[in-house]
């Protein structure tokens, strides 16, 4: 089973493209925190690449930014390439599936979304809600579940939000 939850700080701005086909992606990287310190050494990060496709995407695009904080769940994915000097390497990759708000507080210390990072205020959840988008998930065919995202999605009009 291949299956990944991170929570993090997004590290770098968000980049959105569409693809020629139509589908949005949302490429960035994520900053997460080791458990473990040892006494006296600064905290350890490690930084992972992160894609989202299509509502996922446009979702994470409208509600984030450079320096806050997200949670997402998904699944790594490698890929095989050869580098500028003619050397094989790997890219590894962490496909989003649903992404979540992490309950981070502004700045201010109010109850608010809202980080000071260029994040649009995002109102206070209701108690017990998990505060996150789950894409349309793909169907399964005759010959297995797809890998690949849904073609089909719906986007939030004017500021509601999609939850």
């Amino acid at each position: 089973m291949n299956r990944v939850i991170m929570m993090g700080r997004i590290v770098n701005e968000l980049e959105l493209k569409t693809t020629p086909s139509g589908a949005t992606v949302c490429s960035f990287r994520i900053a997460v925190d080791r458990n473990y310190q040892k006494k006296g050494e600064e905290r350890k990060s490690d930084f992972f690449n992160v894609v989202a496709w299509r509502a996922t995407a446009e979702f994470i695009n409208r509600f984030f930014g450079k320096g806050r904080m997200i949670m997402i769940e998904g699944e790594m994915q490698t890929r095989q390439y050869t580098d500028k000097n003619g050397n094989p390497a790997t890219w590894y990759e962490i496909m989003v599936d649903n992404a979540y708000f992490t309950g981070e507080k502004s700045n201010g210390g109010n109850s608010s979304y809202g980080g000071g990072y260029g994040a649009p205020p995002i109102p206070d959840e209701p108690a017990g809600y998990g505060g996150g988008y789950s894409a349309p998930q793909p169907q399964s065919s005759a010959s297995g579940a797809s890998s690949t995202p849904a073609a089909d999605f719906s986007s939030a009009d004017g500021d509601d939000y999609p939850f």
